[in-house]
């Protein structure tokens, strides 16, 4: 092969080469850190760059996106000595690459052990109920105490979420044994309190049935001695209507009279236990003798009228 067309193709390559490291597109989204002599010269925005070849070369490129960093899961002790589960997402975006590229030597490393750090001892100064029910402070806290370190490694936090947080497994079991008890126990109350209100209302019933039982008995006992006192009272007038025809001569009180002495000895006779009934030989004077007392007795109404 000819040396002529041998440096020319050379030449050719040299100058490709040259145009490729002098040329330089950056595309959208994207950022690069130039270094001039190994020294930090400047960030080539997105579109058309003219480098100096050789002298000039792209170190670092940067995405200027928004970057999603999530936290493995880890178990962390609050305060009360319990043991939780917690992880986060961390959304955050390079705002300074020349800082993301010499502060430190792995920014998306530092991010997710900055943000596990910080969970730990956010956790830690919380009981278990606040860790498992305040998630926005935990999320407000653990946010603010990273975005200065993020700020001085050229980043900038967009946002940070508590992705789960939840109790061991021994833990959870032991939540649900007292959760289950716990029902027990409440049960076993209302169930205590419910025969209590029934006992309590079955013994006011009983002392209103007592009450109801004890006033009608009173009101028997009033109405029966008012039925005692008109019978007594009807008997006595009857008495004394009787004496008064005695006196009078009137003839319907003898022959009541003897009526009902004759109805108390038919009763007599018919009796189951009466085998024999006597009857007095003078009956005639035992019943004059009785109509003359009556009439005794009307005379001395009489004279009180």
């Amino acid at each position: 092969m000819d040396v002529s067309i041998v440096f020319s193709l050379v030449l050719v390559a040299a100058v490709v080469y040259t145009l490729s490291q002098m040329v330089r597109i950056v595309p959208q989204g994207e950022e690069w850190v130039v270094e001039r002599l190994g020294k930090y010269h400047k960030t080539l925005l997105p579109g058309l760059h003219l480098l100096i070849p050789i002298v000039d070369i792209v170190a670092y490129k940067i995405v200027t996106k928004e970057l999603i960093q999530q936290t493995r899961e880890q178990e962390v002790i609050t305060k009360d000595n319990a043991v939780v589960i917690i992880s986060a997402v961390v959304f955050y975006r390079v705002t300074d690459p020349g800082k993301a590229s010499y502060s430190i030597s792995n920014f998306e490393s530092a991010v997710a052990n900055m943000t596990t750090t910080t969970l730990r001892a956010v956790i830690g100064g919380m009981t278990l109920n606040e860790s498992l029910s305040q998630r926005d402070q935990i999320k407000a806290q653990v946010a603010g105490k990273i975005r200065d370190s993020l700020s001085g490694w050229g980043l900038t936090l967009g946002n940070l979420e508590v992705q789960d947080i939840r109790p061991s497994q021994n833990l959870q079991e032991a939540m649900e044994r007292q959760a289950a008890a716990d029902r027990e126990r409440e049960a076993a109350i209302l169930i205590a309190d419910g025969q209590k209100r029934a006992a309590i209302a079955q013994a006011e019933g009983l002392k209103e049935s007592v009450i109801l039982e004890a006033q009608g008995r009173l009101e028997a006992a009033k109405l029966e001695a008012q039925a005692k006192v008109e019978l007594a009272e009807g008997d006595r007038k009857a008495m004394v209507m009787i004496a008064q025809g005695l006196v009078s001569g009137e003839a319907a009180p003898h022959y009541l009279l003897a009526q009902r002495y004759i109805d108390s000895v038919k009763k007599l006779s018919e009796a189951d236990n009466s085998k024999v009934v006597f009857m007095p030989a003078d009956w005639q004077q035992s019943l004059a003798g009785a109509v003359g007392s009556l009439g005794y007795l009307g005379n001395i109404l009489g004279e009180k009228k």
